[in-house]
């Protein structure tokens, strides 16, 4: 039992620090795509 507490925790932190990460690379694909967008008109 205190295996998975630890093994969650350890989870949730990798999730934590890679949230940023992701949020970050989809505000640049989703600026991509506008781009490509607004190109294409």
């Amino acid at each position: 039992m205190q295996q998975i507490k630890y093994g969650y925790r350890g989870i949730s932190l990798l999730v934590g620090l890679n949230a940023d990460r992701l949020i970050f690379l989809s505000a640049i694909a989703a600026a991509l795509m506008a781009g490509a967008f607004l190109g294409s008109l």
